[in-house]
Order: C-alpha cells, then sequence, then structure tokens
C-alpha cells in the first residue's frame, strides 16, 4: 500500500500569511518557512506582530474565506485521490485550513492548533507535534506504508528525507541549492508523473 504526503501552502493552496500581509499592509508578515527554517521562532513572530498590530483570528479568518486554492491543485488532488491514499501534512492550523479543505474535498488533514483568548485574539501555537511532517512519515514507514511526499519549504525537507521517494514542487532556488538531494518539479502535471514513476519503482 501506497501513501502519498502533500504539503498545503504553496503547494496546493496560496500562502496564507502573504495573502494577509498584502491584506494588511504589513510586510513582515510576509514570512513563511521558505525564509525561516526554525518554526517556533517564525511563529512567535507573527503572533507578536498581531498583537503590535491588534490583529485577531477573526481578521486572519476573514481573508482565508476569500482565498482558494491554486490553479489545477484540486483536479491534481483528486487524480491522486481516485489512486492512492492521501494525506495532507502541513504547520498551518486547523483554526485557518477548514474553509480551504472544504473547497478540495476535504482530504485528510494533520496540523497543528492555537490557543486563542476570550477577546480572539492569538496567544500562542500549540504544535500537535515537533517536526510533525517526518515523524507522521515514519510512522506510516513502520505502518509497512510506502510514503512518497511532496513539499516545497525548509520545513518539508524532514518529511521528504524520511520518505521513500521525496519531491520538491516550484520551491526556491536557495532552497534547492541546500537540499540538492531531492528532484525539482514544477507543475501539477511534472509532480503526477514523478509520483507515479516512484510509485512504480516501489512496487517492484
Amino acid at each position: 500500500m501506497q501513501v502519498i504526503c502533500l504539503d498545503l501552502e504553496g503547494v496546493l493552496v496560496p500562502e496564507i500569511w502573504i495573502e494577509f500581509s498584502k491584506r494588511t499592509g504589513i510586510t513582515e508578515l510576509s514570512r513563511t518557512t521558505r525564509d525561516e527554517p526554525d518554526y517556533d521562532k517564525l511563529m512567535n513572530f507573527r503572533i507578536g506582530l498581531l498583537a503590535r498590530h491588534q490583529l485577531k483570528l477573526a481578521d486572519i479568518q476573514n481573508v482565508i474565506a476569500g482565498m482558494g486554492p491554486m490553479a489545477g491543485a484540486k483536479d491534481f488532488l483528486d487524480d491522486l485521490r481516485s489512486r492512492y491514499q492521501v494525506i495532507i501534512l502541513s504547520d498551518t492550523f486547523y483554526e485557518f485550513a477548514q474553509p480551504l479543505m472544504k473547497q478540495l474535498a476535504w482530504p485528510t488533514l494533520m496540523c497543528h492548533q492555537l490557543e486563542v483568548d476570550a477577546e480572539g485574539f492569538v496567544r500562542r501555537h500549540v504544535l500537535r507535534q515537533p517536526d510533525q511532517k517526518r515523524h507522521a512519515v515514519n510512522a506510516l514507514r513502520r505502518l509497512n506504508f510506502q510514503v512518497i511526499a511532496a513539499g516545497d519549504s525548509y520545513n518539508d525537507t524532514g518529511m521528504l528525507g524520511a520518505a521513500h521517494a521525496g519531491f520538491f514542487i516550484h520551491p526556491p532556488e536557495a532552497i534547492t541549492k541546500q537540499f540538492p538531494q531531492f528532484p525539482v518539479t514544477r507543475s501539477y502535471a511534472e509532480l503526477k508523473t514523478a509520483i507515479d514513476t516512484a510509485a512504480e519503482r516501489l512496487r517492484g
């Protein structure tokens, strides 16, 4: 049995924080895991900015409500789900993801949660598990699944390395230079071919 593990933001949907940065005009919020490998440091930085500008969870959710999947993402995902088991492994939060998951026909999602106070301000992020993507892939392997993974950022490299086969999809050049062991794809068609080829090879 084979399982495909995909990142969410930057792979199937736009980067939420970049879109929120554009809507608010707060350029510092455009930093993502493509820029900062330390996820805890990045989230603490973001939560500090939200507090400084008096922005609540609802403000972020209002932006997300107007977003949708990337062009071709749903068709790509539907095709994969018709032929493989697919799990979305993301460092987003359940409080963010629901509208986007609905548009993608509710794929299985493993991510994190936010702690929000009575006034609606985000106070801290609660990781389901540190380095959860890599741990999830390793758990699937222990269950005797063959795992193929794809992502675009620093925080995806753990799961790409843990998988039987791992691929980048349209990553920044700086990341590909640091992790040349992961083949790069630039479109859903290329990634689909790479996944199918790897799946066939793993089946032997």
